[in-house]
């Protein structure tokens, strides 16, 4: 009998190549634009691609398409670095740019004049899109169409000498204006951009389109699948074309899956440089953003970001993935690994009336209920306490049994309280609670079988440790922002939430990095930037449960 999991079609696909010997070695690549931070939807694309080869033994090139140099920056490059790497994979020696093959595309492009199925074309821009057609109208050839070779290799050697303005001419494959397929309607190969290269610096003055650059670069490169997202998929025809004309001594093969799209959230650059520059979010790392960057400082985990994609599986079928989903994920891998705290985000405070004023006790608690070698650690327990307002109801239903005037409630770690006496300001805003505590009851003591319905989390007051902690939610309120008309207008007003929390006296010592959960209240990391010893701030990762489930069942889209 096979145990194996079913392969994903991208995987059969790669399984039946080596089989079948077509390939001995399987290689892939990652291909980001340097003009943004990664988001969501590319881990699903690093995750595959080199995922892929991981399991076959193969080679993943981390490549930065650096062909449109106005909107690339050497901070995006470093940051794409930084994710891939978070996310557990290496490239090793295979980092390349599209630059790194300029002299070679534009030797292409000369061969493809040469073959006479590429010219200059001497329209406007205007012009082109004019000439271009529509979806159910054909498109009209240019009237530079039929120029010379000789006259196409001169115009395009001048171009790149830069005898040229901007959007004087453009060169284009001479294909067919009257496709169906729009991208087979004479592309364009190459624009002229008087603008410097973060690489190449003024060397060029001439850049490569991405569908000529990405697919060549694929064979200078050697790469055996070359896998898109479905928005691809109608460039695949100009990729095989491309490939069909220059005859390359590697042939690569594209295939497309879906993109992974994330409930709630909005991945197109544009739109998310358009939050930065609102000032709805701090930059492209603000903890609600779904860049990887974002996600990482939030204190998501890299292994639970790889769980999520292997949970929304390879596809060829576009899909709106519920944001509990990587929630789950999230929870899954944080409560096995995380150890546990005690922190009170809203504080009320609690006076014990009949416990010692000066006197203080130190309370044994487990650091993991499920994992006892990672061993316990002291609390301090006094007189004056911090519990969190929704512990307390002052007109409380039956089945309330948390605290409530004359109820008892135990402490966690701690002793049974009741409480006596409630105090108010001037504005009838409860401001302090009035209790006792039974001696009889503390945890683990043994001497007293008394049980109460309810369990509460608690902070001394005298050693509470005060720190700002960042409450984040979900960044929009309806499923899918981006087919709203004006997308800011779906804006979650509560995404984020500052509480000036106390927290126990471990927790001014948490290391960066290493998430913990605030015992019934949900999963906090260290904030990356903002934290110091001198002011502690917390992000919330995720809620210990999933509130939104039923809002997200009843509003997604059905698939």
């Amino acid at each position: 009998m096979n145990d194996m999991p079913p392969r994903d079609f991208i995987r059969q696909i790669i399984h039946d190549d080596l089989q079948s010997g077509k390939h001995a070695t399987i290689v892939t690549r990652f291909p980001p634009e340097p003009n943004g931070y990664l988001h969501v939807g590319h881990v699903m694309s690093i995750c595959l691609n080199f995922g892929v080869t991981e399991e076959t033994s193969g080679k993943t090139f981390l490549r930065f398409d650096d062909t449109n140099p106005g909107k690339e920056r050497e901070e995006f490059v470093r940051a794409i670095e930084r994710d891939v790497h978070w996310l557990g994979f290496d490239w090793e020696d295979r980092l390349t740019h599209a630059s790194d093959y300029f002299e070679q595309l534009y030797a292409s492009a000369e061969r493809l004049i040469e073959l006479g199925v590429a010219y200059v074309d001497s329209l406007t821009a205007d012009e082109i899109r004019e000439h271009r057609g529509t979806l159910t109208e054909p498109g009209r050839n240019s009237p530079y169409r039929d120029r010379s070779v000789a006259e196409n290799l001169d115009l395009f050697r001048r171009m790149r000498k830069g005898d040229f303005a901007d959007g004087e001419h453009v060169l284009r494959a001479k294909i067919d204006m009257a496709s169906p397929n729009m991208n087979l309607r004479d592309p364009a190969l190459y624009r002229i951009r008087h603008i410097n290269h973060q690489r190449t610096g003024s060397d060029w003055c001439i850049y490569p389109m991405y569908d000529f650059a990405h697919t060549m670069s694929d064979a200078f490169e050697g790469i055996t699948h070359s896998l898109c997202t479905l928005e691809f998929e109608d460039h695949r025809p100009l990729y095989d074309w491309f490939l069909d004309q220059l005859e390359p001594a590697h042939r690569p093969r594209q295939i497309e899956f879906s993109r992974l799209n994330l409930a709630y959230t909005i991945t197109s650059k544009r739109k998310l440089n358009a939050l930065i520059e609102a000032d709805v979010v701090t930059g492209w790392d603000d903890p609600r953003m779904p860049t990887i960057a974002g996600m990482r400082r939030r204190g998501y985990p890299a292994a639970a970001m790889r769980d999520f994609v292997k949970r929304c599986g390879v596809t060829k079928k576009d899909k709106l993935i519920e944001m509990g989903v990587l929630e789950n994920s999230i929870r899954e891998e944080l409560g096995e690994q995380a150890q546990r705290r005690m922190a009170v985000l809203r504080p009320l405070k609690v006076v014990l009336t009949n416990y010692p004023e000066n006197q203080v006790e130190m309370m044994s608690a487990l650091n993991h209920p499920n994992r006892p070698e990672l061993g316990t650690r002291e609390l301090p327990f006094s007189r004056e306490l911090w519990i969190e307002q929704d512990d307390f109801m002052e007109e409380a239903p039956r089945k309330f049994f948390r605290l409530k005037p004359g109820g008892e409630v135990r402490l966690r770690f701690g002793y049974i309280i009741r409480c006596d006496e409630v105090v108010k300001d001037g504005d009838g805003q409860i401001i302090e609670l009035r209790c006792s505590y039974d001696p009889d009851t503390r945890s683990g003591s043994g001497t007293s079988d008394r049980k109460v319905k309810g369990t509460i989390h608690w902070v001394s007051a005298a050693q509470a440790v005060p720190a700002e902690v960042r409450l984040y939610d979900r960044l929009f309120t309806v499923p899918d922002p981006s087919a709203v008309e004006d997308f800011m207008t779906a804006l979650n007003p509560d995404s984020l939430q500052v509480v000036e929390a106390k927290l126990e006296p471990a927790l001014a010592e948490q290391p960066a990095g290493e998430a913990v959960q605030f015992e019934r209240l949900g999963y906090f990391s260290v904030d990356s930037e903002d934290h110091s010893i001198e002011a502690l701030v917390f992000n919330r990762i995720v809620t210990l449960r999933d509130s939104w489930a039923k809002i997200e069942r009843q509003a997604m889209p059905a698939s």
